[in-house]
C-alpha cells in the first residue's frame, strides 16, 4: 500500500511520526488536498476531522467518530481539539482569516501546538495564501501543495477515457502531448479543460491540445504575475549574435534523459545585458522554440501588491507554478525594475529579491531562467555572481555583418524575394542602429511607398528613412552615455560578448560613424 501513496502523503506520514503538531498547507485545491490528507491518515491509522466556521467538525476518515455538538467558534474548537482523547489529525480550513483578526486565537493555537507535543495529535491548517503570524513562525511547518504532476493529470484524463460513449482518438504520443499541455493546471482546471473539449466535439483527439493550451494560457494569465507564450520564434529570426546562438544550440539536448544519465545537470539560466532593442527579449522567445519548451513570462511589476506579505506570496506562487510546468523557460524581462530597492517600500523589494535568489540556487526542477536587463547599475551584485546563471552575455550595437542579417530577416518577413534590395549598402548606412530600429525603418519605408501610389518600397526608401531620422532616432545617439556605461561589464570581463568569441577582438575594432550622424555613436565594424 505504501507504493500507492503520493509524495505529499508520504511527507505527511513522516511529519506525523516526527510529531509536527502544527502544519500549514498552502493550496487553492482544498477538495483535492483533503482527499490526500484523508488517505495519508487512513494509511497511518489516524482518525481525521476537518473544521470550518460553517460546518464545525466533520469526519474525514471512517475511524473518526461523529462530533455530536456543533462548535463553530474557533476558540471553542481549539478547546475541543485539546479535550478529544483520540490521537487524531484536525484540519482547520481557512484558519488564517481567523488568526489574522484575533490575537487571542493566535495565542491559543500557539499554546495548543506546544501542548500537543506530548500527544500524537496534529493540526493542519489549509489556506490559499501563505500567511503565518510572526508569533507562530517557530511553531508552524509550511508545505506548498503543488498542482498535479504528469501522473496526476494522466489519472484525470484516464477518468474521462473510461466514460462510455466518449470517443477517444489519441495515439500514445498524442495522449502524452495532451497530458503535458495541461501540466500547470489544478485538478479542477484540468477537468474543466478536458470536459470542454469533449462537449465541444464529443470526444478527445490531438486537435484538443490547442484548446487545452488556450485554456492554460488564460488561467495562467489570471494568476497575476505570469503569462504563457507559445513558441513561435525560431533561431533564424535572430540576426547576428552568433556566439550566443551557438551557446544555445550546444545546450539544446541538455534536458534529455540521456544527458541526465550521462551526469549532466539541467542548465540554470542566462542573464542578457545590453543596449535596448538588440534582441534580448527575442532571444528569450527563441530559447523556448529552439529547446521546444513552454515559455512563461514573469511580470515583476505585477508581483508587488499593496497588502503586507502579498508581494512575497505572489513571487512564491509564481515560482511554484513555473516549477509545476517545468521543464520550461522562465523569462523575466527588465529584471532590474523588480530587484532594485527604492528605499520606500519597507523592505518589500529586498524580501522579494531574497526569495528569488534562494529559489534560483535551491530549485530542483528544470526551469531555465532568462533574465534581461537594460540598466545594470540597478542590478544588485549578488544577483549576477557566479553560480546564479550558466552565462552572462552582453548584447552590443550590431556590427556591419549583423545589421545585414537583421535587414535580411525583416525584409523576408515582408517580401518573399529580396534580391533587389542592396543589403550591403543598407548595413553600411545604418551604423548605430539596433535591430528594433532597423525593423521600424523598414516599416516606415513601406508606409512611405504605400502613400506614394502603393508602389513597391525600395532600398532608397529605407535609406531615406535612415538618413532623415524623422521616423527613427538611433538609441546610440539618444542613450550614448548609458551605452558606454553598459560596455563596462564587457570591458571588465563580467560578461561575454554575444557576437564575438574573443571579447578583446570586439573592443579593438575601429569605429565608423555614417556621415549623416551629427552626434558620434559607437559602431563595431568587422
Amino acid at each position: 500500500m505504501q507504493e500507492r501513496l503520493t509524495q505529499f502523503q508520504q511527507e505527511l506520514i513522516l511529519y506525523f511520526k516526527a510529531r509536527f503538531t502544527l502544519i500549514y498547507v498552502v493550496t487553492s485545491e482544498e477538495e483535492r488536498v483533503l482527499k490526500e490528507i484523508a488517505g495519508a491518515c487512513e494509511n497511518a491509522g489516524k482518525p481525521a476531522y476537518s473544521w470550518d466556521v460553517a460546518d464545525s467538525f466533520v469526519p474525514l476518515t471512517e475511524s473518526a467518530g461523529k462530533v455530536e455538538r456543533p462548535v463553530k467558534d474557533p476558540l471553542s474548537a481549539l478547546d475541543m481539539i485539546q479535550k478529544i482523547e483520540q490521537d487524531a489529525v484536525f484540519v482547520l480550513k481557512d484558519f488564517h482569516g481567523l488568526w489574522d483578526k484575533n490575537h487571542q486565537i493566535t495565542r491559543k493555537i500557539k499554546n495548543l501546538a506546544q501542548n500537543l507535543k506530548q500527544t500524537r495529535k496534529n493540526i493542519i491548517v489549509t489556506s490559499h495564501v501563505a500567511r503565518v503570524p510572526d508569533e507562530l513562525s517557530d511553531q508552524v511547518y509550511t508545505i506548498d501543495y503543488t498542482p498535479p504532476d504528469y501522473k496526476g493529470i494522466k489519472e484525470i484524463l484516464d477518468g474521462f477515457t473510461n466514460i462510455p460513449n466518449i470517443k477517444i482518438n489519441l495515439t500514445d504520443l498524442g495522449k502524452d502531448r495532451l497530458i503535458r499541455s495541461a501540466i500547470g493546471l489544478t485538478a479542477n482546471q484540468a477537468q474543466r479543460a478536458f470536459a470542454k473539449a469533449i462537449v465541444n466535439k464529443g470526444g478527445l483527439d490531438e486537435q484538443d491540445i490547442d484548446l487545452v493550451t488556450h485554456e492554460k494560457k488564460a488561467i495562467i494569465r489570471e494568476s497575476g504575475a505570469l503569462e504563457f507564450y507559445s513558441a513561435t520564434e525560431n533561431i533564424n529570426q535572430v540576426g547576428g549574435l552568433d556566439v550566443l546562438k551557438d551557446w544555445l544550440r550546444s545546450r539544446a539536448n541538455c534536458f534529455s534523459s540521456s544527458a541526465f544519465d550521462y551526469g549532466l545537470t539541467s542548465p540554470k539560466g542566462l542573464l542578457l545585458l545590453g543596449v535596448p532593442g538588440t534582441g534580448k527579449s527575442l532571444t528569450a522567445k527563441v530559447v523556448s522554440g529552439l529547446w521546444q519548451q513552454p515559455l512563461i513570462r514573469l511580470d515583476m511589476g505585477a508581483v508587488f501588491g499593496s497588502l503586507v506579505g502579498q508581494s512575497e506570496e505572489n513571487i512564491r506562487k509564481a515560482l511554484r507554478l513555473a516549477e509545476t510546468i517545468s521543464p520550461c523557460v522562465l523569462w523575466i524581462d527588465e529584471v532590474e525594475k523588480g530587484l532594485a530597492d527604492s528605499g520606500g517600500d519597507s523592505g518589500t523589494s529586498t524580501r522579494v529579491f531574497g526569495t528569488m535568489l534562494s529559489w534560483m540556487v535551491e530549485k530542483k526542477k528544470p526551469v531555465f531562467v532568462v533574465c534581461t536587463a537594460n540598466n545594470i547599475s540597478r542590478i544588485p551584485p549578488e544577483f549576477s555572481r557566479a553560480g546564479r546563471f550558466d552565462a552572462i552575455f552582453f548584447l552590443d550595437l550590431p556590427t556591419f555583418k549583423e545589421r545585414k542579417e537583421i535587414f535580411q530577416v525583416h525584409l523576408l518577413k515582408k517580401r518573399p524575394v529580396i534580391d533587389h534590395y542592396d543589403l550591403d549598402q543598407l548595413a553600411r548606412e545604418s551604423g548605430g542602429y539596433v535591430g528594433a530600429e532597423i525593423e521600424q525603418a523598414v516599416i516606415a519605408a513601406m508606409v512611405r511607398a504605400f502613400n506614394d501610389g502603393k508602389r513597391e518600397f525600395t532600398t532608397e526608401d529605407i535609406l531615406h528613412v535612415l538618413k532623415a531620422r524623422e521616423e527613427v532616432v538611433p538609441i546610440s545617439i539618444s542613450q550614448k552615455d548609458n551605452i558606454s556605461h553598459l560596455r563596462r561589464w564587457l570591458e571588465e570581463g563580467r560578461a561575454r560578448s554575444a557576437s564575438f568569441s574573443e571579447t578583446s577582438s570586439a573592443l579593438k575594432e575601429q569605429v565608423r560613424v555614417p556621415d549623416f550622424m551629427t552626434t558620434p555613436s559607437i559602431e563595431i565594424e568587422d
